[in-house]
């Protein structure tokens, strides 16, 4: 029997921690991530390979990859904006990149300091670098389409080039692309719409996951609507933790424990216990004293009787 139907993957401790000031103790990253994949999450996006004095507080990034990959059964994911970040990630045995790749150039350009001519020959050379791994070694590579539905620093952005990077960055070499709404723009119709289109594009397997944002309160709703046309791999933040510092006002990531109730009261099996996902919480809270957490359903609580579609005691897949 099938495990999980949706599988949520965990952002906020590359994501999340990337958008405060605070610096998370690298200790505490680490109970963190196994808090969290002992209540269930299978994928952790752990950090990104950065430089430290752009982003101090993912300095840690290699060694929190050795602690995650210690967790039996953990996917470790990690973000890397160039060929440099590629080659720390391959050494430190990352089992998925991602690179993003802003279709909002202007985006681009604030975010990575690099044109979209210049982040697909990256993702080329990373390709090829991952490529000379042995088999069982190569991390699998996804190409990020940031800013999908929308940019703060351009407005529209035409779904016509969505699709046209989608093929490109297959050709560089991905093995899948994800979208990504960098800045909350996005609406329901416009999730299922581009979705179909990115799989008329580059076929249905290379485009199985979606980075939702809140910001404008429809990121549960846009959930539904990427579940509705078949996606199954969601990206959320413990505590909504979260947006991208190089956006303006791209903020709130959806919270990895209302995205759990709504997928678990649909009846749509995470794996995840809900009461430990509350816990790692309280963990994240003791760790971010005075940094703002959201979500509902850890406010409100469980409702009496309610079962889980993953019964708590089943181990995860």
């Amino acid at each position: 029997m099938k495990e999980r139907d949706v599988l949520v993957s965990e952002v906020g401790p590359r994501d999340g921690l990337q958008s405060i000031s605070a610096i998370m103790a690298t200790e505490d990253k680490k109970a963190w991530i196994s808090a969290a994949a002992a209540a269930g999450v299978a994928e952790i996006e752990v950090g990104s390979f950065v430089p430290a004095h752009i982003l101090p507080q993912l300095a840690d990034t290699a060694e929190i990859v050795a602690h995650a990959r210690s967790i039996s059964g953990l996917n470790v994911a990690v973000l890397v904006p160039n060929f440099k970040g590629a080659e720390a990630a391959v050494a430190a045995g990352a089992h998925k990149i991602t690179v993003p790749l802003s279709v909002s150039e202007t985006h681009s350009l604030r975010n990575v300091r690099r044109t979209h001519a210049q982040m697909l020959d990256e993702v080329r050379r990373i390709a090829e670098l991952i490529q000379s791994q042995p088999a069982d070694r190569r991390p699998h590579l996804e190409g990020g389409l940031s800013t999908a539905f929308g940019c703060t620093l351009e407005g529209i952005v035409p779904e016509k080039r969505v699709l046209e990077l989608a093929v490109a960055l297959m050709e560089a070499g991905c093995d899948e692309v994800g979208l990504s709404d960098t800045t909350g723009y996005a609406n329901p119709a416009q999730v299922r719409r581009l979705i179909r289109a990115v799989w008329s594009a580059v076929g249905r397997d290379q485009l199985t996951g979606i980075h939702l944002h809140n910001t404008r309160g429809q990121g549960l709703a846009n959930v539904v609507a990427a579940l509705d046309v078949g996606l199954t791999t969601l990206d959320s933040s413990l505590g909504g933790l979260g947006g991208c510092p190089f956006a303006p006002g791209a903020s709130g990531n959806i919270v990895t424990e209302d995205l759990v109730f709504l997928l678990e009261s649909m009846g749509l099996r995470t794996g995840i216990d809900i009461e430990a996902l509350f816990a790692t919480r309280e963990l994240l809270a003791r760790a971010l004293p005075g940094e703002p957490l959201y979500g509902m359903t850890p406010l409100a609580g469980l409702p009496k009787g309610f079962v889980p579609a993953t019964p708590q005691n089943r181990d995860a897949a």
